[in-house]
């Protein structure tokens, strides 16, 4: 099977995978940001505080906060030494156990990432071209699961709140990598939260599923649009969505298609120009917000 979601069991959740609070350097303590998620009709989150000496290695625990209605994930946003450019590695890991242990002084960033996989965590390569994560930089994070193709806060921070140029060169090299969307929120008086986020298809709102679900690229991100369905048949991609105003299919290289217009709501492509082994779905509506599928790996059935 493809790792496309919409068939899967069960519905879309939406959730933030990237979000940090007082216990580091966020504005608002824990609750508040739970509880302004959940008034934003959000069905879960992680927050991902920064795990590093200075704010104590917090793995913020959200679980008292938890209901039938709503659920949290465990994570951080782990450091170490060191990227190509010489600054710290930001590696968000989601689904980590309470008790992951302090990162140690000589721990590398691969070695850090590995260790919270195989902790049980989604690892994803935070906003790399915030701070100029290279492609050796990026082959190396062997563990990560994903990258992280949107970063609301770093879209306001210095404009490099897009990274699907780094996902699709290692795509293009034949990793297998997955792709998602971020607040990064912090509560700052510069909006940066409730901006971009992860629909993620699961038979039931608990962490275990969602994990699964993330882990399986059971999922898409959005500003806004929504994917209704994405199929393929034979040599056909059909996409179905929220009315739009441009549908692109991309992949390996420059081929591709596009439709634009008004109000559309379906589209239909060849894929048989992608000789890469993947291509993806963005979707654009009228006030230029986006939602972007999974890369979708057309050797598979």
């Amino acid at each position: 099977m493809r790792n496309l979601p919409f068939n899967q069991p069960g519905r879309f959740y939406r959730g933030n995978l990237h979000t940090h609070s007082t216990r580091s350097d966020g504005k608002l303590p824990p609750e508040e940001v739970v509880a302004a998620y959940r008034a934003r009709g959000y069905d879960f989150l992680a927050l991902t505080d920064h795990f590093t000496e200075r704010f104590g290695f917090p793995i913020t625990d959200t679980r008292q906060w938890r209901d039938d209605g709503f659920t949290t994930l465990l994570g951080a946003e782990l450091h170490a030494p060191a990227i190509e450019v010489g600054e710290p590695w930001h590696i968000v890991a989601v689904g980590l156990p309470p008790d992951f242990a302090h990162t140690a002084p000589d721990e590398t960033g691969p070695a850090l990432a590995a260790r919270a996989a195989a902790s049980g965590a989604f690892v994803g390569m935070a906003h790399p071209a915030w701070y100029s994560l290279t492609l050796d930089d990026a082959e190396g994070l062997a563990a990560a699961h994903a990258v992280e193709i949107y970063n609301e806060t770093c879209a306001n921070d210095n404009g490099r709140g897009e990274s699907w140029h780094l996902a699709d060169m290692l795509l293009a090299r034949g990793r297998r990598t997955l792709a998602y969307a971020a607040d990064d929120a912090h509560f700052t008086a510069r909006p940066d939260s409730f901006a971009a986020w992860v629909q993620v298809r699961a038979a039931h709102l608990d962490p275990a599923a969602l994990l699964a679900a993330l882990k399986a690229g059971h999922f898409y991100s959005s500003q806004g649009p929504e994917l209704h369905d994405i199929t393929v048949e034979g040599d056909r991609l059909r996409v179905a969505c929220s009315p739009a105003a441009a549908i692109f299919l991309s992949g390996r290289g420059s081929p591709h298609g596009a439709l634009l217009g008004d109000g559309l709501t379906e589209a239909e492509f060849p894929t048989g120009a992608f000789s890469g082994g993947y291509c993806r779905v963005t979707v654009v509506d009228a006030a230029g917000k986006r939602a972007w599928s999974n890369p979708i790996w057309l050797d598979e059935r």
